[in-house]
C-alpha cells in the first residue's frame, strides 16, 4: 500500500491541475473574504460581532469549494481520459486498492491546502474588520469547519470521478450537487421540502461552518449527512470500478 500512495503521491505532484485548481481555490478563499471585508467595513457603522467577521472572511467557500471537487474529479478521470489508468491497473491489478491510494493522497492534500486557506481567509478579514479571534465562540469551529467542508467537496469530486469516468460529466455532476441543486431544493413546498432542503449534500455539509438555526441539522449531524452522501456515491463507484473495463 505504501509503493501505491507513494505512486500516486507523484502522479498528484507532476500534474499542471493540482496547482491551478488548488491555488484557484485558495485565492478565491482569499480574494472574496478580502473583498467582502473591505465592503463590510466600509458600509457598517460600529464593531461587527466575531461570529460575522469569520462568515464575511469565508465568503469564498462555495467558489473554493468547486475548485477542489474539480481536482478530486481530474485524479481520477485524468487517467482514463489519457489511457494511462490501463498501466495502472497492470502495476495494482486490485483496483480498489488503486482507488484507496488516490483517496488517501488526495485526503492528505486537499485537507491540508484547504484548512490553510480558511485560516488565512479568517486572518486577512479580522485583520480588516477586526474584533474577532479563534477563540471567540463558534469562530474556531466555522473556520476548521470550512477546511473540511472544502475538503469532503473534493472528495465529493473524486467519488463523483470514479463513478463518471468522463471529466467534463463529472465536473457538471459536481457543480449540479454541490452548487445548483441545493439552492433549487429550497422552492421545494412543505414539511418535506424542508427537510429535502436540510437534508441534501452541501446544505447538510456547510452546517458545520454555517450552521443555519432554522435547519434540523446540527453542525456535525449535518456534515455526518454530507459524508454520507459522498460515502454512497463512492461505494457505487467501487462497485462499477470493480465491474467496467478500464
Amino acid at each position: 500500500m505504501i509503493d501505491i500512495i507513494r505512486s500516486e503521491w507523484t502522479k498528484l505532484c507532476s500534474v499542471r491541475s493540482t496547482m491551478w485548481t488548488l491555488g484557484t481555490a485558495a485565492l478565491l478563499m482569499l480574494a472574496l473574504g478580502a473583498l467582502m471585508s473591505i465592503a463590510v467595513k466600509n458600509s457598517h457603522q460600529g464593531p461587527v460581532q466575531p461570529s460575522d467577521v469569520a462568515e464575511i472572511s469565508l465568503m469564498g467557500t462555495n467558489f473554493a469549494a468547486l475548485a477542489v471537487a474539480a481536482l478530486g474529479a481530474l485524479v481520477v478521470t485524468g487517467e482514463y481520459r489519457t489511457g494511462a489508468i490501463r498501466v495502472s491497473y497492470m502495476a495494482v491489478p486490485r483496483r480498489l486498492l488503486l482507488l484507496a491510494g488516490k483517496l488517501v493522497v488526495f485526503t492528505a492534500v486537499a485537507l491540508a491546502v484547504c484548512m490553510a486557506a480558511a485560516f488565512a481567509a479568517f486572518l486577512v478579514g479580522r485583520t480588516i474588520l477586526g474584533g474577532a479571534s479563534l477563540g471567540d465562540p463558534g469562530v474556531l469551529r466555522a473556520v476548521a469547519g470550512t477546511g473540511l467542508y472544502l475538503t469532503a467537496c473534493g472528495l465529493f469530486g473524486l467519488a463523483l470521478g470514479a463513478l463518471v469516468r468522463h471529466t467534463p460529466g463529472a465536473l457538471v455532476a459536481a457543480i449540479g450537487l454541490i452548487l445548483v441543486l441545493p439552492q433549487l431544493t429550497r422552492m421545494l413546498p412543505g414539511q418535506w421540502g424542508r427537510t429535502v432542503n436540510d437534508w441534501f449534500t452541501s446544505n447538510a455539509g456547510l452546517q458545520v461552518a454555517f450552521p443555519s438555526p432554522a435547519s434540523s441539522l446540527g453542525p456535525w449531524s449535518g456534515f455526518a449527512v454530507y459524508l454520507g452522501w459522498i460515502a454512497v456515491t463512492l461505494a457505487a463507484a467501487c462497485v462499477l470500478t470493480l465491474r467496467r473495463d478500464a
